[in-house]
């Protein structure tokens, strides 16, 4: 399930999302609404192989996943691509499970149902946020490659 065209796209959303409805929703909105480029799956497996594959700016993920937790893919998608965006979403209650979302490196928690305006804004500012970390890590890597001895003649 896929939505919006990759060259109008604000940026590329993985969703990981078991219930159809719902990923038809997060897939519809955030496409559609948000001019998002957005990729579906419901296996974490497979959610976890394109995060280590492909460049996304953000993952929504459910808490709740056919073999393995949506908690359990955060810390693998924190292993294979640590500065990724990453959102957590559940029905349950808010509590126990918004604090070990983000003990865990969730940079946002959502609780469904999940509102139009606060998906698109979430997924904006997360995005957002992802691109100046990796910005300024790359700024902060050239400062370090230009500090080496020997560096100043490859530029």
């Amino acid at each position: 399930m896929t939505a919006t065209s990759p060259s109008v796209a604000r940026g590329r959303i993985l969703v990981v999302e078991d219930d159809p409805e719902a990923a038809l929703f997060a897939v519809y909105v955030l496409g559609k609404r948000g001019q998002f480029d957005v990729i579906h799956t419901a296996d974490p497996a497979v959610a976890l192989r394109l995060a280590a594959d492909e460049h996304w700016d953000l993952v929504l993920t459910d808490v709740e996943l056919p073999g393995m937790t949506g908690l359990e893919l955060l810390c693998a998608l924190r292993k294979v691509a640590p500065d990724l965006p990453v959102a957590v979403v559940s029905a349950h209650a808010p509590g126990g499970m918004t604090a070990a979302a983000l003990r865990n490196g969730a940079d946002d928690y959502l609780e469904k149902p999940l509102g139009i305006d606060q998906l698109i804004s979430t997924a904006t500012a997360l995005i957002s946020k992802g691109r100046s970390a990796r910005r300024d890590a790359g700024t902060m890597a050239a400062g370090r490659r230009d500090n080496l001895p020997g560096t100043s003649e490859l530029r």
